[in-house]
């Protein structure tokens, strides 16, 4: 059996079966440190050392020159090509329907009050390496930032040995429309976005995912720099009922608890007595039948081994441990799915219906896959064109404006008492 099964779980037992993997921050805590503060002091010559030390990779330069864009250009195969522009072209859709006009209104007669919506200037994307290459990221992050018009989009990635960035990286950076590349990882990377150093420009937010290292690196450097949110291992959290499609459900599952050993996967069940049980083993037999196939099992089974299936009576209740969990993403795969939407409040992007798998949100639809993780639903939104944006509120008072609310400035400041607060208006007024 690879989910635990419970039904109806009492509020105790709710909790525990919803709470995620408490990482141990101060594990890395000060190994982050370290590398942060060698950054900070010693610039592109701590980039270099630690490259070699942590990416095994031996650089002469750190910025990925126009002639390497053009070699990734030709290394990238025609098919991932066209995948990536027709992703491209639907997430650069979504997102420009996303950009806010500022609003203008006379409160009162001379009190004309605005807010002026300006793009961050520098923003730095931080896209990982490794054992999977996200060059989906490349999109989700640039292509908005390119949306909202901000001047300057900076991105570090790791190198491999051979000193090169992923080509399909490099590919989806040009069509994100970034130029500032630079062969850095992990923590190093964020410190040196954070901080600047002789090569990699100083920026004013840092986005994007990465391992434990770069977790706690972003939260280290948001001292002096915004980052885009609190992040942890991946999740996802099915709503499904005995009409949904047994192997659909177990896909969806397996697609998000391959992201890493840590993920996360659960299952919601409306449903009642035998039915589940027969359902679940359905879930489980199709889940067993998937896995044989997969090449990344060792994540998977590390996965499953801490998710969860939970049965409830009705919607309203499947909806409510949604709302508790608040999941990273969420697939509402059941009868009238409809009817379950505006009971939702809490999750970081949703997914409607048998034919809106979560990989169509990570790649193709539109919408950002960069979305809040570890239950900061509640209090998060997902990246978006926002993300990348600051909106200055503006107000222009005339003579007539500021005298006919003089004497409420006045009052309010006597009660506080800030008697400059009051002479600033007192003054004008020529009392």
């Amino acid at each position: 059996m690879y989910l635990s099964r419970d039904e109806e779980p009492d509020a105790g037992r709710l909790q525990a079966l919803l709470k995620r993997a408490e990482l141990d921050r101060s594990a890395v805590a000060e190994s982050v440190r370290s590398i942060l503060g060698r950054v900070k002091e010693e610039g592109d010559c701590a980039l270099f050392a630690l490259e070699a030390q942590f990416d095994h990779a031996n650089l002469s330069t750190l910025k990925v020159s126009s002639e390497e864009l053009d070699e990734a250009e030709k290394l990238v195969d025609n098919d991932l090509k066209k995948a990536l522009l027709q992703a491209s072209r639907n997430i650069r859709a979504f997102h420009e329907i996303q950009v806010p006009k500022g609003e203008i209104l006379e409160v009162e007669p001379g009190v004309r009050l605005s807010r002026r919506i300006v793009p961050i200037h520098t923003v730095g994307l931080y896209i990982p390496g490794g054992t999977a290459p996200l060059f989906s990221t490349v999109l989700m992050l640039a292509i908005p930032a390119h949306v909202a018009g901000c001047p300057k989009i900076v991105l570090c990635t790791p190198p491999g040995p051979d000193g090169k960035v992923n080509p399909a990286i490099l590919y989806a950076a040009k069509v994100g429309g970034v130029t500032d590349i630079f062969k850095v990882g992990g923590a190093q990377a964020i410190a040196a976005m954070a901080y600047g150093t002789e090569s990699v420009p100083k920026v004013d937010k840092i986005f994007g995912p990465g391992n434990r290292f770069v977790m706690e690196a972003k939260l280290q450097a948001s001292e002096s720099c915004a980052i885009d949110m609190p992040a942890g291992p991946s999740e996802v959290m099915v709503i499904a009922d005995t009409k949904s499609d047994p192997a659909f459900v177990a896909s969806d599952l397996l697609s998000q608890a391959e992201h890493g050993p840590d993920s996360q996967a659960m299952l919601v069940l409306v449903s009642q007595g035998n039915e589940a049980t027969e359902y679940l083993d359905q879930v489980e037999a199709a889940i067993a039948k998937e896995l044989a196939t997969l090449k990344r099992g060792k994540f998977l089974l590390s996965s499953l081994s801490h998710s969860h299936a939970i049965v409830m009576h009705d919607k309203e209740g499947a909806a409510r441990i949604a709302n508790a969990y608040a999941p990273e993403h969420l697939i509402i795969n059941c009868q009238e799915y409809g009817k379950v939407l505006p009971l939702i409040e809490s999750a970081g992007s949703i997914f409607l219906g048998p034919w809106s798998c979560e990989s169509a949100g990570d790649y193709a639809s539109g919408t950002n896959h960069t979305l809040p993780t570890s239950g900061w639903a509640h209090s998060y939104s997902g990246v978006s064109v926002d993300s990348f944006i600051k909106k200055l509120t503006v107000q222009e008072l005339s003579k007539e404006g500021l005298k006919g609310l003089s004497k409420t400035i006045e009052t309010m400041a006597d009660g506080e008492s800030l008697d400059a607060h009051k002479a600033a208006v007192t003054i004008r007024m020529g009392n």
